[in-house]
C-alpha cells in the first residue's frame, strides 16, 4: 500500500496540524510505503513573502522530523522539488470538467464572500489530485476539511481512465483515511486554524504557551457551578492527552463543579509542556543541523520522483506524448 499526505507551510505548525495530521502520518510510516510533502506550491495561493515561505517550509520539515518521522521509512520532501507534479496537473486538467473544480468549497466560499479568486485557488484541487495520483497512492490520510479534495482526485482519476485507458486503468482510486482526531478546537472554540488566528503552536512554551491557553474562551461559571465538558474547549484539548479513565474522571469533576477553568487551564499548560518537551528538544537539535534537514528533503524528493517518472511514463504513453 502507498500513502501520501502533507501539510501546507503557511505558518507555525499547531496542535491541529499535529493531532489532525502529523501524528497519524508518523504512524503510517510503519504500515505502508509513505510519502509526506511540504506543500509549498499550494502555499503560493496565500503567501507572497519568499523568505517567509522558505523559512516556514524548513520549519515544517524539522517539525516532522522532531515528531518522529524516520527518513529511512518515509519520504519527506518539498512539493516544489518534484516538478513532475506540475506536468501531471496540466495533463489531468486537460480532461477535468470545469464544474468539478467550481464545486470546491474553498473556491465557492471565496467567490461568495467577494474575495479575490485567482487561478491558483481555482486549480488547487487539481494540483492536490496530481500530488496523490503521481505516486499511485492507495490511501490519503486527511482531516475532515480535505475529504472533498480526495473525492475530486478520485473523480479526476476516473475521468482520465475513461478517456485514455478504459480497459487498463492508469490510476487507482485513492481512499481517504480520516485522522483519529478530525477536529481540534482553537482558542476561540472554532477549528484551530491560522486563518482564524486561534492556534497553539507545537513548539510554544513558557509565557507564550501560558498566554495562549489562558486566552481560551470559556463561559463565566465558577468553581462550584456544574459545567458541561462537551461544550468546553479546554476540556476538548485536555482530552487529547488523557486516558479514557482520566477523561471520564475530569468530566465528572466538570459536572459536579469541583473544578474551575483556572485549574483546568493550568492542567492543560502542564500537559502541553510535558507532552511536547521532547519534540522541542529534537527540533532545537535539528536547527543546528541544516545540512541533515536539506539532505532529508532532497532524498525524499528523489524517491518521490522515481515514482512520478513511472506514472508519467504511463500517462504520456496513453496520451500520445513522447515518453522521456
Amino acid at each position: 500500500m502507498k500513502v501520501i499526505s502533507g501539510v501546507q507551510p503557511s505558518g507555525v505548525l499547531h496542535l491541529g496540524n499535529y493531532f489532525g495530521a502529523i501524528r497519524d502520518h508518523i504512524a503510517w510510516q510503519d504500515r505502508a510505503e509513505s510519502y509526506f510533502l511540504i506543500a509549498d506550491l499550494h502555499a503560493l495561493t496565500t503567501q507572497r513573502d519568499a523568505a517567509e515561505l522558505r523559512e516556514n517550509t524548513r520549519n515544517a520539515a524539522m517539525v516532522y522530523l522532531a515528531c518522529g518521522l524516520d527518513p529511512k521509512k518515509a519520504a519527506l520532501f518539498r512539493q516544489s522539488d518534484v516538478p513532475e507534479v506540475c506536468e501531471l496537473s496540466w495533463m489531468l486538467g486537460a480532461v477535468t470538467p470545469l464544474g468539478l473544480l467550481e464545486r470546491a468549497v474553498a473556491f465557492k466560499e471565496a467567490r461568495q464572500n467577494n474575495q479575490n479568486c485567482d487561478a491558483g485557488l481555482f486549480n488547487y484541487p487539481l494540483l492536490m489530485a496530481a500530488d496523490i495520483l503521481m505516486i499511485g497512492a492507495d490511501a490519503v490520510p486527511v482531516g475532515r476539511d480535505q475529504l472533498q479534495h480526495v473525492e475530486i482526485a478520485r473523480e479526476i482519476a476516473k475521468k482520465f481512465n475513461s478517456v485514455y485507458s478504459p480497459d487498463a486503468p492508469i490510476f487507482c482510486l485513492p481512499e481517504a483515511k480520516l485522522s483519529e482526531v478530525p477536529f481540534v478546537p482553537g482558542i476561540s472554540g472554532e477549528k484551530m486554524s491560522k486563518r482564524y488566528n486561534n492556534t497553539i503552536g507545537i513548539l510554544d512554551e513558557g509565557e507564550e504557551l501560558a498566554r495562549k491557553v489562558n486566552a481560551i474562551v470559556t463561559d463565566s461559571k465558577g468553581r462550584n457551578e456544574p459545567k458541561n465538558p462537551d461544550r468546553c474547549t479546554v476540556f476538548a484539548l485536555l482530552s487529547l492527552f488523557l486516558t479514557q479513565d482520566e477523561t471520564g474522571s475530569l468530566a465528572q469533576r466538570y459536572r459536579s463543579g469541583s473544578i474551575d477553568y483556572t485549574e483546568a487551564k493550568q492542567t492543560l499548560i502542564q500537559r502541553l509542556d510535558t507532552y511536547f518537551q521532547q519534540i522541542r528538544t529534537k527540533y532545537e537539535k535539528l536547527q543546528k543541523s541544516p545540512e541533515f534537514v536539506e539532505q532529508t528533503l532532497a532524498d525524499g524528493a528523489d524517491r518521490a520522483r522515481q515514482r512520478a517518472h513511472v506514472v508519467l511514463a504511463a500517462v504520456r504513453r496513453v496520451a500520445g506524448l513522447r515518453i522521456q
